[in-house]
């Protein structure tokens, strides 16, 4: 199992969402207001933020834990869906996930998700 965190562009959750929606195998999505900043320091070319501060820019923060052979094609699809081609896309962390629990039904492993 792996836990997928996207942090992608406010504007691409619509798309991101409805392209994971299909897949076999993503039992659910958690979605985040977030703020932050990439390398650019939040900075978009139309204004510099003042000596030593940071813009921090809105993002959406997508989390879901999926089967490992799930995984290429949820990458597959954020990558499609919320790319735009300029700074700040974002990015896509897999971790390895050990455990899962649904509390409802007390299930363990893959078939908690």
């Amino acid at each position: 199992m792996k836990e997928i965190q996207a942090i992608i562009q406010p504007f691409k959750l619509s798309a991101v969402t409805d392209a994971l929606q299909v897949i076999p195998g993503v039992g659910g999505i958690t979605a985040m207001d977030v703020r932050g900043f990439g390398h650019q320091r939040g900075e978009n070319g139309l204004e510099k933020p003042a000596h030593g501060s940071v813009n921090y820019t809105p993002k959406v923060m997508l989390v879901l834990a999926v089967p490992d052979a799930v995984v290429a094609p949820v990458l597959a699809a954020i990558e499609r869906h919320a790319h735009t081609g300029n700074p700040g896309d974002g990015k896509v962390l897999v971790l390895p996930v050990e455990d899962a629990l649904r509390v409802r039904t007390g299930e363990r492993g893959e078939g908690a998700l």
